[in-house]
């Protein structure tokens, strides 16, 4: 129909030369915080273990040499329950973008009518019996059908739409970066866990090592005794040490039953479900150089520090929306109808109508509101770049805390060994000395005591040699997220 080609090329004419009449932001724009100076930042170096430049690679579990492991973060990275709902909210926050952005378009609508209508000629004056010449006419009933529809575009003269694009845009960063932080933060937790189960199960390995010697300790006990150079006191002690390193297995076979349900939460299954968990320490390898991120790259690849700055940039366009709520808006728009009494003249020209227009609002008076949110939202524009701040500081202190602890780790090491082969040693003496009679039951209870609490200090050792560097790793290394996040 040629009328309606008209109007829509008019109304589609005015709608897209009238924004190029020229619109500003208002607000202040956002700039990035600059980073810091490449050596500054951390307390320490970590000693000759560490390697201070980007960081550690994106799967950085794998450098623990362990396929199991392996495995087990990547079932949950794909099961976990977290990052399930983690990825929704991510998914949530790129749909608001996208509706965000959709309101800087044009808004176009149709709609369609079918009504009955009655007239009530008396309501406009009109008398029922003047106009049927003294005799009285009932009030006009008929059907109605209409169809048409419109078409608005906000001008944004002052970028209010714009603004609430770059918010809803650093919003959603700031979630993707939070996504990203719980994929890196469930790696760790499942590496960790693992790590756990390790060195409680070389706990419970040297207790029955320990309870081996002890049990040996109570059959030379009653040998002796039998022979006539022993008494039913060194007996009864021996056997008080042998029940005495017994029940401290109950314990840690809860701890490792603990451990295995919470790794059986992190991947997503139930204990059941798990799998075998016949983790050692021996079974991983130590890298023998962590790469460590200088402070300069932390900060563009920690995602706690990119969500603290994705917020700090939300929060600054957020004042420009507000900004933009004191100044006048202008809104375009046409509207179309077709509107008859039967569906076939609906669309006759003389059954058209149609208007063309534009609207302009100013905010005069609203009791000092909108120069109150402004006020609120530079006020949260600061909290974000202090929390920002704060972020970067916890950052540094985190990693600085780690990079001393595996400065001293490998000392602490070197000093457990020693330890435990000296008691080791003490041990086997004192019971060669009982066995031929030369010390007492006491000596090798005390001597067997002392290799007990230096074996398990060995393994405490190494085991936290393992965990801070595990979790070196996570305080250093970038976010990770799904292929195509």
């Amino acid at each position: 129909m040629w009328f309606s080609g008209r109007f829509s090329l008019l109304a589609a004419s005015a709608l897209v030369t009238l924004p190029l009449l020229g619109a500003c932001s208002v607000g202040p724009n956002f700039v990035a915080p600059a980073p810091p100076a490449p050596t500054s930042g951390y307390a320490g170096t970590g000693g000759d273990h560490v390697d201070l430049g980007q960081g550690p690679a994106g799967r950085w579990w794998e450098g623990f040499g362990s396929r199991e492991l392996d495995a087990l973060v990547e079932r949950a990275l794909i099961n976990n329950q977290t990052l399930a709902a983690s990825n929704a909210t991510l998914e949530q926050a790129r749909q608001q973008i996208v509706a965000v952005a959709g309101r800087r378009l044009p808004q176009v609508d149709a709609n369609t009518r079918i009504e009955r209508e009655e007239i009530n000629l008396s309501a406009f004056g009109f008398s029922p019996a003047a106009l049927g010449g003294g005799v009285a006419i009932s009030n006009p009933t008929f059907n109605l059908y209409t169809v048409g529809g419109g078409i608005s575009y906000d001008l944004d003269l002052f970028h209010h739409n714009v603004r609430a694009l770059e918010q809803a845009r650093a919003e959603g960063e700031a979630q993707r970066q939070q996504t990203a932080a719980a994929h890196l933060t469930i790696a760790g937790r499942v590496a960790t866990q693992v790590l756990t189960i390790a060195v409680i199960r070389d706990h419970i390995a040297a207790m029955h090592t320990l309870l081996d010697d002890s049990n040996r300790n109570v059959e030379l006990t009653k040998l002796r005794q039998t022979l006539g150079s022993g008494t039913l006191v060194d007996v009864l002690t021996a056997q008080a040490q042998f029940a005495d390193d017994n029940s401290q297995l109950p314990a840690l076979d809860q701890q490792l039953a603990e451990a295995r349900n919470m790794l059986a939460i992190l991947v997503g299954t139930s204990p059941a479900e798990l799998g075998a968990t016949d983790f050692t320490l021996s079974q991983f390898t130590l890298p023998a150089r962590v790469p460590v991120a200088l402070p300069s790259a932390l900060v563009r690849q920690r995602p706690d520090i990119l969500t603290a700055e994705a917020r700090l940039h939300a929060a600054t366009a957020a004042v420009g929306v507000a900004t933009a709520n004191l100044y006048p808006d202008i809104n375009l728009g046409a509207t179309y109808s077709q509107a008859a009494n039967s569906i076939g003249s609906l669309f006759a020209p003389e059954f058209r109508g149609f208007d063309i227009f534009a609207g302009a609002t100013a905010p005069i008076f609203h009791g000092g509101t909108l120069k109150a949110e402004k006020r609120g939202a530079e006020a949260n524009a600061r909290a974000a770049a202090a929390t920002y701040r704060e972020t970067v500081l916890e950052a540094f202190q985190q990693v600085s805390d780690l990079l001393s602890a595996m400065a001293t780790d490998q000392q602490t090491l070197v000093a457990e060994r020693e330890s435990d082969a000296i008691s080791a040693r003490s041990l086997d003496l004192s019971q060669k000395s009982f066995k031929i009679g030369n010390s007492g039951v006491l000596q090798v209870l005390t001597a067997n005591q002392s290799h007990e609490r230096a074996r398990l200090a060995l393994i405490d050792a190494q085991g936290k040699q393992f965990l801070n560097v595990a979790r070196l790793y996570v305080a250093t290394a970038g976010g990770w997220l799904p292929t195509g996040s």
